[in-house]
């Protein structure tokens, strides 16, 4: 395969497609745009509404790159926000804020009702949390293309001058 060098998975945080009861589009449709934009995808895991699932996620695994798809609402059931948060070195809140505007932009008020986030692990690895909507998906892994070269550029820095 020949893709960039950053590793990528994509993990749907859902009791419901882990049960058996729902089809992952979403899932599906992250791994398709990331590998058509010539990234590496190790795959896809489904995970349930567990702490403990979400969390075994962030430690075991070994990608540069973890992009969970559900989580972000307010139910009390929406963990994967917290957990990531809970356990980051750092969040840029830059990204939730654009994705929240863009989504403004799109299905109006209701976009304040995402927690969508962008952390960054104390190994290195960049985690990002996007709503489990297939255009939630597509626009959340938007934004992420343009930015993870530059976001991964600024986390192995610690010194020296930008690249140009």
């Amino acid at each position: 395969m020949n893709c960039n060098t950053h590793l990528f998975k994509v993990v749907v945080v859902s009791d419901t497609i882990l049960a058996g009861g729902g089809v992952d589009i979403s899932g599906e449709k992250a791994v398709e745009i990331l590998r058509e934009k010539g990234f590496c995808v190790s795959g896809k895991e489904v995970v349930g509404n567990s702490y403990r699932d979400i969390l075994r996620v962030l430690r075991s695994s070994q990608e540069r790159v973890i992009v969970f798809l559900g989580g972000t609402g307010p139910s009390p059931r929406d963990l994967t926000v917290d957990v990531v948060e809970s356990t980051a070195w750092r969040c840029l809140p830059g990204f939730g804020e654009l994705f929240r505007y863009l989504t403004y932009q799109k299905i109006g008020v209701r976009a304040v009702l995402t927690r969508t986030t962008l952390c960054i692990m104390h190994d290195g690895k960049i985690v990002v949390v996007l709503p489990g909507s297939p255009d939630a998906t597509s626009l959340g892994l938007d934004i992420l293309i343009q930015v993870i070269d530059h976001i991964i550029e600024e986390v192995d820095r610690f010194e020296g001058p930008h690249r140009k």
